[in-house]
């Protein structure tokens, strides 16, 4: 070291302490748990055990969209028959008509007319009928349809079931918030984006100004029959069988957006795949056989 370099100083210090331990405080034993009600978790008190069938019972409880396949077919098969009455009721109508037209030249059988009466009787009283049932299957698989749109798009519907079906009754709004209920299942349906508003497509477009429209003659036709007068009584019949024909055009459309709504919920029905089932195998190769194993081996 050279002599007018300075040296180095050593300072020595003590240890920083140790940190003290942070101590836990213990918490007497108080017991095992006590719970003011039974508690609504855990398992149920049985032993796993594997599910079994018993002839005659349902084994488990349908999803959603089962139950939506199965009243869509039990609401299309009304909706038909609703139709098809419907015309029936619209022809016997035009018949009545017709018998007017012909007593104005002349008289008429009795039993034609009654005939003609007991058909229109009828055709009336079974398309009141069939009416209440489609409209009540109908509404059902509406409710159920929403409530399986709901579950696989994660977001709930703009309207509750309450409100739609009380909007039913109002007169006015029965005309417009069905086709907006349609158009809003039928995006929920398609997983569109909820910020996106709904836009109803062409089967929607046109059940909607079907059901406008029949609501509208049907009221015109509750209204023309308060007047009298033979002339008035007439028309009152083709205005019948005018309202009877749209009548029939709701009920197979709603039947036609039924099928094609349920279609977009549950494209595939599990009772239309055929179950594949092996016979037989040509050409294959034989498998391996499993190796012998020594007599002393460990199992």
């Amino acid at each position: 070291m050279h002599p007018h370099e300075p040296r180095p100083r050593w300072v020595a210090t003590t240890p920083p302490r140790p940190v003290p331990p942070v101590r836990v405080r213990r918490m007497p034993y108080l017991g095992p748990p006590f719970y003011a009600s039974p508690p609504r978790w855990g398992f149920p008190p049985l032993a796993w055990r594997w599910p079994t069938s018993v002839p005659g019972t349902r084994t488990r409880v349908p999803v959603s969209v089962d139950r939506v396949r199965a009243l869509a077919r039990q609401a299309a098969v009304a909706l038909w028959m609703m139709a098809a009455v419907a015309v029936f009721a619209a022809a016997a109508e035009v018949w009545r008509y017709v018998l007017l037209v012909q007593s104005r030249t002349g008289a008429l059988s009795r039993s034609v007319v009654t005939t003609s009466d007991a058909l229109v009787v009828a055709g009336a009283v079974l398309a009141i009928g069939m009416g209440l049932l489609a409209l009540g299957l109908t509404l059902w698989w509406l409710i159920q349809a929403r409530g399986a749109a709901t579950d696989l798009g994660g977001h709930e519907p703009a309207r509750p079931d309450w409100q739609v079906l009380a909007c039913l009754v109002i007169p006015g709004l029965n005309l417009v918030v069905p086709g907006s209920v349609l158009a809003e299942l039928e995006h929920a349906v398609l997983r569109r984006p909820v910020t996106d508003r709904p836009r109803p497509g062409r089967l929607i477009v046109w059940w909607w100004v079907t059901w406008a429209l029949s609501g509208l003659l049907f009221t015109a036709t509750l209204l023309w029959r308060l007047r009298s007068g033979v002339q008035a009584q007439a028309d009152g019949v083709l205005l019948n069988a005018a309202t009877y024909l749209a009548a029939a055009a709701v009920a197979a459309l709603t039947a036609l957006v039924v099928r094609a709504l349920t279609a977009l919920l549950a494209p595939i029905d599990p009772a239309s795949v055929r179950l594949m089932r092996v016979i037989k195998i040509d050409g294959a190769p034989d498998p391996p056989l499993r190796p012998g194993r020594p007599a002393g081996a460990v199992r």
